[in-house]
C-alpha cells in the first residue's frame, strides 16, 4: 500500500518518462511535490524502491526506471514494464524470438551539444538499431550523439545516443534539438515566452541562453534515450 505523496512521486516520474524519455530531476520532483528539500524526495525513493515500484540504475546520474505500477494506475495508462531479469536458462523458440523483436534502425546524424553550442551536423554518420515501442506512431525519428554534460541532471550523459521524433513545434518544458542561427546545433530543454525562447540547461553549471524565437527552430523533441556501458 503506498501513501498518497509516494503515488504522486510515481505518477509524475512515470508521466516525464513518457514523454520525454527520461527521468525528471530531483529538483523538479521536489518542485512537483510541493517539498522543501530533496531529502524528502530521497525518502520517498528508498521507499518506492524497497516495495518493487522502481529500480535505481547504476553509473547513471539520478537514473530510475519503473518497474511496475499500481493495479489501478497501471489499467488507466495502459503500462507496461519493461523485462529487466537477465537471460533465462532455456531460449525461446526461434518463431517466438522474431515475434518479440521490434527494432528499427534510425540514422545517426553524428553529434549533438548537451553544453556549448557546436556545428549542426545533418550527414549520416552510421546507424542504430532503436526498441520500437520507444518510437512515436507515426512520427519520422532519428539519433544523435551526445557531447556535454549540460543535461546531466535530466539523466543525459556524455556518450549517450538521444533518439529524436523530428518536428517543428515543442511544447514548454520538451527536450528538443534546436538549431540557432541555422548553424548551431544543441540540445536543451525549451521554454517559449512573449517572443523569447529559453533553452535551458540541466546542470547548474550553465547558464540558460535567451534568444529571440527568429534565431532558433526547433529540430525535434526527445522521445528515448540509448546508453551504453
Amino acid at each position: 500500500m503506498l501513501t498518497r505523496k509516494q503515488r504522486d512521486l510515481l505518477a509524475f516520474i512515470h508521466k516525464r518518462v513518457q514523454r520525454d524519455g527520461v527521468p525528471p530531476s530531483f529538483d523538479e520532483m521536489k518542485d512537483a511535490l510541493d517539498l522543501r528539500s530533496k531529502s524528502g524526495i530521497h525518502r520517498l525513493i528508498t521507499a518506492l524502491e524497497e516495495r518493487g515500484f522502481i529500480r535505481r540504475l547504476a553509473h547513471r546520474a539520478r537514473a530510475i526506471e519503473i518497474t511496475r505500477l499500481p493495479d489501478d494506475m497501471a489499467a488507466s495508462t495502459g503500462f507496461v514494464p519493461r523485462i529487466i531479469e537477465g537471460d533465462k536458462p532455456n531460449d525461446p523458440p526461434a518463431e517466438a524470438r522474431s515475434v518479440q523483436i521490434d527494432a528499427r534502425e534510425l540514422p545517426l546524424m553524428g553529434r549533438i551539444a548537451a553544453g556549448v553550442p557546436i556545428e549542426a551536423i545533418s550527414e549520416v554518420s552510421r546507424h542504430v538499431a532503436v526498441p520500437g515501442q520507444m518510437l512515436e506512431r507515426g512520427g519520422e525519428h532519428y539519433a544523435l550523439e551526445v557531447k556535454g554534460d549540460s543535461m546531466i541532471d535530466a539523466g543525459i550523459n556524455d556518450g549517450d545516443v538521444v533518439v529524436i521524433c523530428e518536428q517543428g513545434t515543442a511544447n514548454n518544458g520538451d527536450i528538443v534539438v534546436a538549431l540557432v542561427d541555422d548553424q548551431e546545433a544543441t540540445l536543451k530543454r525549451y521554454r517559449r515566452s512573449k517572443g523569447m525562447i529559453a533553452l535551458e540547461a540541466a546542470n547548474p553549471a550553465y547558464e540558460t541562453r535567451m534568444l529571440p524565437e527568429d534565431r532558433v527552430r526547433v529540430q525535434g523533441r526527445l522521445v528515448g534515450l540509448i546508453r551504453s556501458y
